[in-house]
């Protein structure tokens, strides 16, 4: 990892690992190989061009030159070396090894004895140097720095040969590694083998694709010859060049990112000891560690896959092992049970690297590649009749001269391609992985020692009398809150509760009311260099079981290590827990309660006893420790340690001992009801939980009266008692699944243990204590405050000896109540706000802008203050208010979750001030994009009739206009009518997840807007579909600039640890814009726990982006907004001077307008009319343009104010000037300990006012191409009918977008009558045909990549094979992943197979495709899908609207349908069976294809195989019901 010299200093204050927040890269990858042939240059130069056909794959560094990374593995290439070697060394070149090598260009001379003496040592005869020849001219400034010296050194063996020298190697390696790293320090970090091996080579390097075989002359030497080649192009998300980060790595390149590094890097130091049994003690000393901590993602998975491989392990068992794929709910492997049999061995053995990923792999035997279990990153592969095998990110980038090609796929989630270049052999998915799965007897294994846990049924009677009721949830911190609006909630509903519009508590470590120490932890979340995924849609790659049970040495499989007792969930219930010694594993119980005393010495040291006892229990055989907080009878004189505490403080002890791998923690805890609790426990070790007084609650809660008759009246779902613990334990679950998917992981044994967290407010000793490795920016809370507070709170108590009050106490965590916590959106803050805005008076702004200034500690910035050595200036020498509102931004709130008068007058207060007012994600009426122009003297409008307070020529078109997962609405008409185009990463109140609008709010116009059904609820699918890696980013942001090239495009992002680097990327991958929120954003309607539990302040977000950018030299590529709880303008001047140049406005901008903070926005019931689609509540919406207007010059005429006071002119003088920034030593309740360095260290910064700085261009395209063709111009201006013929390669991306927009400006998304008919040939790059409209008709002879239709409006698409493959189009891919995304009209036909998640969030568009991946049809609101072959798993899931039909040869389509929504049916109307023929008769005309002849042909035979897939909305029409059509039933 090479971050910024200053942020490593920063980074290692944090108590956490470096590369965890500092680097993170995706990129472009593949391999090519040959099989029967010999070693050829021609190899080498197909995998260097393919390499340049990727270039746009990878990243820049500031210096736009310095490539983020680029590199090659082959076979040695022995001719070009054979100057270094013996003459006759042909006779034992199996005995020879090369070392490819980075030295520092200083002290070469001692790493040279080193490595001699090391070889010495291990019984090589050393042979010879070689520095290899390079051209630095072709080098980046940038990359120039940190240039190393590149040597090759060679070593022969007496004895050894093949796999036996291999390992030789691997383990001088290791030595030389060592006794380096131990040297001086100014140099070892620059040292770094890139390979060492008999077989392999590795050329790579800080250079673009294009120059990589300029810069190594070797490549271009005609005699470096090789049987195969594998490549890597990277796109990093941290820009300072570091060589050895380049890929490939020894074993394997890796496009994607490892989500559970953490807990996989814990775990493995943990079975070091394990493994060791697999070698002599001194050889493995000389391994270990196996993996670092300073290391990437990709180092760290190569490293134990080299670890594996040298072990004896071929390197596809090794990935399988690894990577293994969702193997549960697979169909396909019903056909091979041993397959199965062999994940579920490793499963309980061997966590997985979790995370998108497709690893290309070689040990110079095998070469092959495997995806991940999601399918998240694209593998496209060609086989030729001349035995080229060829694999890559992309289709199109090896020479169509090739040969001629037999086969063309890809790898589906989870699969894997391997060519075998010794015996010169393919082998298939199965193939592969049914020859690994019989090496031995697994299933036998599994049936002698797996147990699994048997459901017991949950206690019935055990209620307790109110009075000891009330004291146990007193001493284990439960509120009046926890149990109502969480427990009793999840009892009655098995969900978790949603909420709505944020959280504006103060942090709990400024709190002044007490917390748990849960609330401490911020759970992460994915955006952009990897995707969240969906626990709802897709959960069938997801899974909640976990293993109890030691860990063996899985480097030497055998029939015992199956012993484990295996949980489909980590929740037990009391009776499971009292079982589980019933297994034959020896079972202990450590109880937590401690003795208190004055100083609370006992804290701690029963801490360290419990660790010590832990140990103990394991040198006596103990196998599952259970932690344990159950008493009989609370003891006044005792408390116990917070369990999360003390699970942190036993998981990190037991592995610097060595001993983790030996015991499973179990925790026994009352406290503990929350999701957000259970990730906590489970993500620092706990592998199950029993919340025992969650589950007695639950209980006492049935047991009352008041239940019974709620369940009496209807009031409630009727259910028994057990059915009420059950729903519980479901909701729980539910939420873990999100938890986990939020951050993009599946599996939750790669969750345990990983510490997916940052924590806020606490000290360093408590961090290395219990949650080593997690980042704590703040410091804070010591452990002996933690121990005090602990104690106080167990002793309230004391206070319920003799009656208990009704109630528990109601702190007002979630809802406001006077005298409970702090809540900035109070009732006095909004009523003074609206008297201030309404009656334009500037003295009750004071009053207002007092109220939140006069709080106590809720924010960061609460804490700090600005300072300046410069005397006050005039006021009037400061800029205008005009000028300072130009920067003010509204929040993206969509039109849905508000009501249309309210987003309508937001857009229009903010155009009337040159500010920019955010559509949100559900799209906008078109009549909205033109000037209001019928309005009368008393300010009302015709065609605007809902609104009060217009002028002429308002507008309220949004000018930014929002791209989110959902694209509901998203045309090419709404694209050409945006100045911005907002990319909707992450969303503070819910990062990690999709929005989501309830039914009773999606009225028939909302509907209408947004292509889908009225009363339908709608969930937007996470930001995974075409923004999970940051390659992808760059494709959407070159998609929306092709579109539209005068908008801005802008990325929204939430804060937390790391955002600094994501946002690197994010730069580099073309963006404008970067927007940073904080976590307190408000939400129509979110899930409790993520409003409250995840996302980061934005102070600590907005300064890491801004240092990160200035030191990576990136910050003048940008404009930085900022949003998340901005209410005055002393936010907006500190803000600025942490580096934003623009401010987002939310909740308070819908206040000003007339929100009273009712909160229930979630219910349709927003009694002011703000947030609700209600027409009788919408007529009272009080808002005029003109109190949204008056807030922002409030707001501006503030910070003039200050800037006269600070002596600055304008804000454009003091972005970035975090000197004038100082702490102000406010008094805090809980900690005197708090460390706002972070905030207040930043480098040195000039702004120059970048935020006029022209919209970031694509270059030269091929529609710009097309566009300046007069005959092209002609036929649009005068809507005419025109064909032309072009040729196209993959790297023209995004072709019709531009050509569409250009259109779309000047008819709108229906208006073009003329038809412009464009013939492409070749392989089109991504995101072909996307966004185009009405009259385009292109047709591509050839292939294409991912994206294909991307948001297309109308017109058509029409992609067959070259009629040289027209016969056998059955198996072949044609086109990629996430095809017809968002697609709002037109037709898309395909002669050919498609990949992954087609047609998902399709709502109008009608395709024909003869064959479908997984995930296809999913949230589909419209449109009409036809697949003629083949169909991947989870086929319509979350389809509301539109119908699909799937061709099902194979009778089985039953196992692949989700139908939690939708039904699926045989063809039972006439008007059913008209629909498909008459589509396919259409595509049999556009396509000729084979298979759509045979089936018209065979109408009869065919038509009873078609399945039609029918969400309930299309349930009673004459397609699908019998009862609605005009016609007989057809019999089948």
């Amino acid at each position: 990892m090479q971050a910024s010299k200053y942020y490593n200093s920063e980074l290692n204050q944090l108590s956490g690992y470096p590369f965890l927040i500092s680097e993170r890269d995706a990129c472009g990858v593949g391999f090519i190989t040959r099989i029967n042939h010999p070693p050829s240059h021609d190899i080498v130069k197909q995998a260097l061009n393919a390499l340049k056909c990727m270039e746009h794959r990878g990243g820049c560094s500031a210096d736009r030159v310095s490539g983020d990374g680029a590199g090659i593995m082959t076979q040695i290439p022995w001719k070009i070396l054979s100057n270094y070697l013996p003459n006759n060394y042909n006779n034992y070149i199996n005995k020879i090894g090369v070392a490819m090598l980075f030295m520092p260009s200083e002290s070469i001379k001692p790493i040279q004895q080193i490595i001699e003496w090391v070889i010495d040592l291990h019984d090589f005869h050393f042979l010879s140097w070689r520095t290899v020849p390079v051209d630095d001219s072709v080098l980046g400034i940038q990359a120039k720095t940190n240039q190393p010296i590149v040597m090759q050194f060679f070593v022969q063996s007496k004895y050894l040969s093949d796999d036996q020298l291999e390992q030789a190697l691997f383990s001088a390696r290791k030595k030389i590694e060592k006794l380096v790293a131990q040297t001086d320090l100014n140099f070892n970090k620059e040292f770094y083998f890139c390979s060492f091996s008999s077989r392999l080579i590795v050329y790579k390097g800080m250079v673009r694709s294009e120059v990589l075989d300029k810069y190594y002359l070797d490549l271009s030497d005609l005699n470096y010859e090789s049987n195969f080649a594998m490549y890597h192009r990277r796109f990093s998300t941290n820009t300072m060049p570091k060589w050895p980060l380049a890929q490939p790595m020894r074993f394997m390149a890796h496009n994607g990112e490892i989500n559970t590094l953490l807990g996989n890097l814990n775990w493995m130091q943990a079975k070091e000891s394990l493994f060791a049994q697999s070698y002599p003690q001194e050889v493995f000393n000389v391994l270990k560690p196996i993996t670092n901590s300073e290391n990437s993602d990709s180092a760290n998975l190569d490293s134990v896959l080299e670890l594996l491989i040298q072990s004896g392990k071929s390197p596809q068992e090794a990935l399988m092992i690894l990577i293994p794929e969702a193997y549960n709910k697979q169909p396909e492997l019903n056909k091979f049970p041993e397959i199965t049999d062999f994940y579920e061995y490793y499963n309980s053995l061997q966590e997985p690297w979790d995370g998108p990923a497709l690893v290309v792999f070689s040990d110079g035997k095998i070469v092959g590649a495997t995806l991940d279990r999601n399918g998240l990153r694209p593998a496209r592969y060609i086989i030729t009749k001349n035995g080229f095998i060829s694999l890559s990110s992309e289709i199109g980038v090896i020479d169509k001269n090739i040969g001629e090609i037999m086969h063309k796929g890809r790898l589906g989630p989870g699969q894997m391609l391997c060519v075998d270049m010794i015996n010169h052999l393919i082998l298939d998915n199965w193939t592969v992985k049914q020859a690994i799965a019989n090496q031995f007897p697994y299933k036998k294994w599994i049936i002698t020692y797996q147990k699994s846990l048997l459901k017991e049924d949950y206690l019935e009677n055990s209620i307790i009398d109110a009075l000891k009721m009330m004291r146990l949830h007193t001493a284990f911190g439960y509120t009046n809150e926890d149990v109502e609006l969480v427990i009793e909630h999840m009892a009655s509903s098995a969900k978790e509760p949603t909420f709505c519009m944020g959280d504006d508590i103060p942090l709990a470590v400024l709190s002044e009311k007490p917390h748990l120490l849960y609330d401490f932890f911020k759970q992460r979340f994915a955006q952009v260099t990897n995707p969240a995924i969906d626990p709802l849609r897709e959960s069938l790659v997801m899974s909640l079981t976990t293993y109890l049970g030691p860990k063996s040495n899985f480097l030497n499989p055998t029939d015992y290590m199956a012993r484990s007792i295996k949980l489909d969930s980590p929740i037990l219930n009391e009776k499971e827990i009292l079982k589980l010694g019933q297994y034959g594993f020896s079972v202990a119980v450590i109880n937590t309660f401690f003795e208190q005393d004055i100083k609370n010495i006992n804290f701690v040291k029963r801490i360290e006893e419990i660790c010590q006892e832990t140990v103990e229990y394991i040198n006596k055989g103990s196998e599952i420790i259970i932690l344990s907080d159950r008493v009989e009878v609370l003891n006044e004189n005792k408390a116990f340690i917070p369990p999360l505490l003390i699970v942190g403080a036993v998981h990190h002890y037991l592995i610097s001992q060595q001993l983790r791998h030996k015991v499973s923690i179990v925790v026994e805890t009352a406290q503990c009801w929350s999701t957000h609790h259970f990730a906590c426990l489970i993500g620092y070790g706990a592998s199950a939980i029993c919340p025992y007084m969650a589950f007695l609650t639950v209980r006492q809660w049935w047991h009352n009266p008041r239940t019974q008759k709620l369940m009496l009246n209807d009031k409630l779902p009727q259910m028994d008692l057990q059915q009420a613990q059950d729903n519980y334990r479901v909701a729980i679950e539910t939420g873990l699944l999100k938890i986990l998917s939020k951050m993009g992981i599946s599996l939750l044994s790669s969750y345990h243990g990983a510490q997916i967290f940052e924590i806020l407010g606490l000290g360093k000793d408590i961090v290395n204590l219990a949650f080593k490795g997690t980042a704590s920016c703040l410091d804070g809370i010591t452990i002996n405050e933690l121990a005090l507070s602990t104690v106080n709170n167990y002793n309230n108590i004391m206070s319920l000896k003799v009656k208990a009050p009704k109630k528990l106490p109601n702190l007002g965590y979630v809802q406001y109540r006077p005298s409970a916590e702090y809540h900035v959106n109070n009732p006095e803050m909004s009523k003074t706000l609206h008297k201030a805005v309404r009656n334009q008076d500037f003295n009750l702004y004071d009053k207002y802008k007092n109220l939140l200034q006069d709080r106590p500690p809720t924010n960061l910035r609460d804490l700090v203050e600005y300072v300046s050595q410069r005397k006050a200036i005039p006021i009037d020498q400061v800029e205008s208010v005009e000028c300072i509102i130009r920067r003010f931004c509204t929040g993206g709130m969509s039109l849905g979750a508000l009501s249309r008068e309210t987003h309508e007058t937001l857009a229009i207060a903010m155009n009337r001030i040159g500010g920019k007012s955010n559509s949100g994600e559900g799209g906008e009426d078109p009549t909205r994009f033109s000037p209001i122009i019928d309005i009368d003297s008393s300010g009302i409008s015709k065609s605007f009739s809902h609104l009060k307070g217009l002028k002429n020529n308002d507008i309220a078109s949004s000018a930014i206009k929002q791209i989110a997962s959902g694209r509901f609405g998203v045309t090419p008409e709404y694209l050409i009518n945006a100045q911005q185009l907002e990319i909707k990463i992450a969303q503070g109140a819910k990062p990690g997840e999709g929005g989501q609008l309830p039914g009773k709010k999606v009225s028939p116009y909302i509907a209408k807007l947004r292509n889908c059904k009225p009363g339908v609820t709608l969930i937007s699918p996470p930001p995974h579909h075409d923004i999970y890696s940051i390659e992808d980013l760059a494709q959407l942001i070159f998609d929306l600039h092709q579109i539209n090239p005068q908008a801005k495009v802008s990325v929204k992002l939430v804060a937390e640890i790391g955002i600094g680097t994501i946002a690197a990327g994010v730069a580099k991958a073309n963006a404008d814009i970067i927007q940073i929120s904080g976590h307190d954003g408000g939400t129509g309607a979110s899930p409790l726990s993520s409003i409250k539990h995840a996302g980061c302040p934005w102070e600590l977000g907005l300064s890491e982006v801004h240092k990160t950018l200035v030191e990576n030299q990136l910050r003048n590529r940008v404009i930085l907004r900022v949003d998340g709880g901005l209410r005055t303008g002393k936010d907006i001047v500190l803000a600025a001077l942490m580096g934003a140049e623009e401010f987002g406005f939310g909740t308070v901008a819908m206040i000003a307008t007339g929100c009273i903070m009712a909160r229930i926005c979630h219910t349709n019931n927003c009694p002011v009319g703000v947030a609700t689609q209600r027409q009788d509540l919408r007529k009272r919406y009080p808002g005029i343009p003109a109190d949204l207007v008056n807030f922002f010059i409030f707001i501006a005429q503030e910070v003039r104010t200050i800037l006269s006071s600070l002596g600055y002119s304008s804000l454009g003088d003091i972005i970035g000037r975090n000197e004038l920034i100082k702490y102000t030593n406010k008094k805090l309740n809980k900690t005197d300990n708090l460390n706002l360095a972070t905030l207040l260290n930043a480098p040195v910064y000039n702004y120059s006012i970048n935020s006029d700085i022209a919209v970031h261009g694509n270059g030269q395209v091929l529609d710009d191409i097309l566009l300046s063709d007069p005959v092209i111009l002609n036929a649009i201006e005068n809507q005419q009918d025109i064909i032309k013929q072009v040729n196209i390669v993959n790297t023209d991306r995004t072709v019709g977008a531009r050509i569409s927009g250009f259109i779309a400006k000047k008819y709108g998304n229906n208006g073009f009558g003329g038809n412009l008919q464009l013939n492409f040939k070749g392989v089109a790059g991504q995101s072909f045909g996307a966004f185009i409209l009405k009259g385009m008709h292109l047709s591509l002879t050839g292939e294409a990549n991912d994206y294909v239709g991307k948001g297309m409006n109308g017109g058509e698409i029409i992609i067959s094979p070259s009629v040289s493959e027209l016969s056998s189009t059955k198996q072949q891919v044609i086109i990629g992943n996430t095809c017809l995304y968002g697609a709002t009209g037109g037709y898309l036909f395909v002669n050919g197979q498609a990949g992954e998640r087609f047609a998902v969030r399709n709502s109008l568009a009608q395709a024909v495709v003869e064959g479908v991946g997984d995930h296809s049809c999913e949230y589909m609101t419209g449109g009409i899908v036809v697949v003629l072959g083949k169909a991947g798993r989870n086929i319509s899931a979350g389809m509301t609207g539109g119908l699909a039909y799937f061709l099902d040869e194979d009778d089985d389509l039953n196992l692949k349908v989700n139908n939690q929504i939708v039904k699926f049916q045989k063809i039972i109307t006439k008007e059913g069976e008209k629909q498909l023929k008459n589509l396919i008769e259409l595509y049999e005309i556009k396509t000729k294809s084979l298979k759509a002849q045979q089936i018209l042909q065979n109408w009869s035979i065919f038509l009873p195989m078609f399945w039609q897939i029918v969400p309930p909305s299309e349930n009673s029409t004459p397609l699908t019901s019998v009862a609605c059509s005009s016609y007989q039933a057809i019999i089948n």
